[in-house]
């Protein structure tokens, strides 16, 4: 097996922690990318770029916390320019779906003359249990904007086997995957099926996208809750509400239903109050 080492950038975050798990299981050499990582990777500092990504022959790309923050798409620029220079292979890209700023950053990496993949990723289930809405589900509520506007809620593992494949196999270099959940399902009824598995009333609680501000400012300060809100808004006005062939197209199975990701997290008892 190829033992050039393949960067995870952000391996300490939901997807990326998944997918360099995967990587390491299946025998491929990893390096993990992060700021307190043997090979450090910070966002905000550029002279760690060129060290972690030099000797790599492919790279998984995230941006923390999001590439609709100010900066993310001309720093991704700079990358992706270093990881040319140093002679990476393939980028991974994962992007958000319905963003602007995540299609110009897609851009960067589409025209950079490395060969990509890029993973255009609907709203992650794993907000539920892993995210800023744990506590709330906790506490018995589902606060969230957006109406009645349904989305198809996606497991993160469906994205990490996704990038897996991309990084490992043959047949991803230069396709889009545009993965989703099998279904639509608006926020109440995302509630239902969180009641249905974790065996208490989950009530979803209408809220503003002001309130919505509020609440991400009260646990990631305002410049975090400005850019959330800001994709909130842009995000949660139907543009999302279809569902795609992503995950199909990428391994040749459906995505995982949001009831089994809930059932899954209830029976590793994440809405426990001692986990």
């Amino acid at each position: 097996m190829e033992k050039t080492p393949i960067l995870v950038i952000g391996a300490t975050g939901k997807t990326g922690a998944r997918v360099a798990a995967r990587l390491e299981a299946a025998g491929h050499a990893v390096r993990r990318g992060s700021r307190n990582s043997a090979t450090p990777f910070d966002w905000e500092a550029p002279e760690t770029w060129a060290p972690a990504l030099t000797g790599a022959r492919a790279a998984y790309v995230t941006y923390f916390p999001d590439l609709a923050f100010p900066g993310a798409v001309e720093k991704l620029e700079s990358l992706v320019e270093t990881a040319k220079d140093v002679g990476v292979e393939h980028l991974v890209l994962l992007s958000g779906r319905g963003e602007h700023h995540a299609r110009l950053g897609e851009d960067v990496v589409r025209n950079s003359g490395v060969d990509f993949t890029i993973v255009r990723a609907s709203w992650f289930a794993q907000n539920f249990s892993e995210g800023y809405l744990r506590d709330p589900i906790l506490a018995g509520v589902l606060p969230m904007p957006g109406g009645d506007i349904a989305e198809p809620i996606l497991d993160i593992d469906d994205i990490a086997d996704v990038a897996v494949a991309a990084l490992t196999e043959e047949g991803h270099r230069g396709k889009l995957y545009e993965v989703t959940g099998p279904r639509l399902l608006t926020f109440a009824e995302m509630a239902a099926v969180l009641s249905d598995a974790i065996g208490r009333p989950i009530q979803h609680v209408p809220i503003t996208f002001e309130d919505f501000h509020a609440n991400v400012a009260a646990s990631g300060g305002e410049f975090v809750a400005d850019v959330f809100t800001a994709i909130a808004r842009e995000t949660l006005d139907g543009r999302n509400a279809h569902t795609t062939d992503g995950v199909m197209q990428a391994l040749g199975r459906p995505p995982r239903d949001f009831a089994d990701f809930a059932r899954a997290a209830a029976k590793a008892n994440v809405w426990s109050a001692a986990a």
